[in-house]
């Protein structure tokens, strides 16, 4: 049988690693809920040998996949299917022929066959880690235990669409100044290569000192002329190093603490990332999850490694015996307000409610941080701009002017 490498978190939040034997990675899934663990990857490990000794891997490219949307879809319909009184069985043969998506069809399949050998719909979902989230599986193991299964899968669907906004919102956020910029700097590339050389022709007949602006500018543009193909794979390769760094758990760690300190966008996203984790805790404790437990999946969902290690922290200091407002003032990364209404929640036992409401807030301010963002990037475009054209202006057409000068003094 070919050895398969996984990831995933045992009963007690700690990631583990290693290899094992097995028919398929469903089968590899099994074993390891058998012991406890909760899957995050599952891939075979004999494909990079099998590469490295000039063995044929075989490789489709355009192997379709399961999509964020099918999820969704499949956790509303399934959800509105058992809520009518439909058995399981049936209801996710009805939903794997109605699914347009064929990757959704097998993974649906394997889901029915796994339940016909007599496991439990958490455990067959487990088999596939790379459409389920541990969050996903942890809240449908407590919907089994407490029989509130439709319940747990309506709120997974509010959820998981709250998830869905609020990327959208960050994403249509950052488009715009990462269009404004990307814009100005080939702006920027396209004078140096094609105007200045240009107008460098015509000041050479002067037979003056030029300005020294000017001389700046022929210089640079001198040197991009000259060694743009050294520059361009500078850029490639320190594009394809950031992105094989951050692909690191040390590198993503890194950029994600960074990026939350950006100026004006790094707000919008710590806030977003905020919101992501109330809302997901708000859901776990209302739905039963353990404290402990609940911080554990938590920290997988908020997408933010540098987050998710404030998360973890929070998660010890509770083991430890300590209150979560004490852990989340520890965490240095929520409000003043935020830790005001921890407490409240704490004292009145209604956590849960309290932590909706953060959730709340934070979306409440993540939309109005996007609906002033062009009022805030405006004035930062404008000076950047300005300052662009008047280089541009004081190196091209000062020496024109002193050149208009001269004419005229004679």
């Amino acid at each position: 049988m070919p050895n398969y490498a996984y990831r995933g978190r045992d009963a007690g939040g700690n990631e583990v690693s290693g290899q094992q034997e097995g028919a398929s990675p469903a089968g590899v899934a099994d074993w390891l809920a058998g012991r406890g663990i909760t899957p995050l990857s599952i891939d075979p490990a004999t494909a990079a040998v099998k590469a490295a000794a000039g063995g044929s891997v075989q490789i489709q490219w355009f192997k379709p996949k399961v999509l964020h949307m099918d999820v969704m879809l499949f956790t509303r319909q399934i959800h509105s299917l058992l809520k009518a009184g439909v058995p399981i069985m049936r209801a996710l043969a009805g939903l794997q022929e109605s699914s347009s998506n064929p990757a959704m069809k097998e993974v649906l399949q394997q889901i029915r066959e796994s339940l016909d050998s007599g496991r439990e719909l958490s455990v067959s979902m487990a088999r596939h880690p790379k459409v389920f989230t541990p969050f996903y599986l942890s809240m449908v193991r407590v919907g089994e235990m407490t029989g509130r299964l439709e319940e747990i899968f309506i709120r997974l669907f509010e959820h998981m669409e709250f998830e869905r906004f609020m990327r959208g919102q960050v994403k249509s956020a950052l488009r715009y100044p990462s269009f404004v910029v990307t814009a100005m700097g080939i702006a920027l590339v396209v004078v140096n290569i094609f105007v200045i050389p240009a107008f460098a022709q015509v000041f050479k007949g002067f037979g003056a000192q030029l300005p020294l602006m000017t001389r700046i500018l022929l210089g640079f543009s001198g040197f991009m002329v000259a060694w743009w193909p050294v520059m361009l794979g500078g850029a490639a390769a320190a594009a394809f190093a950031f992105t094989s760094y951050t692909a690191t758990v040390a590198g993503r760690y890194w950029w994600d603490k960074t990026k939350l300190g950006f100026p004006i966008a790094g707000k919008i996203v710590r806030k977003a990332t905020l919101a992501r984790f109330a809302g997901s805790f708000a859901l776990a404790m209302k739905s039963g999850v353990p404290i402990i437990q609940a911080l554990t999946n938590v920290a997988l969902t908020v997408d933010n490694a540098y987050i998710a290690k404030k998360v973890e922290g929070m998660r010890e200091g509770v083991e430890r015996g300590e209150s979560i407002l004490r852990t989340a003032a520890n965490a240095a990364v929520f409000t003043p307000i935020v830790l005001q209404m921890i407490a409240v929640g704490e004292e009145s036992g209604a956590l849960d409610d309290m932590m909706q409401q953060v959730s709340e807030l934070y979306q409440n301010e993540v939309e109005y941080e996007l609906k002033t963002l062009a009022e805030q990037i405006e004035p930062i475009l404008i000076v950047m701009l300005g300052i662009m054209v008047l280089i541009l202006a004081l190196g091209i057409f000062l020496p024109t002017w002193d050149l208009g000068r001269a004419a005229l003094k004679k």
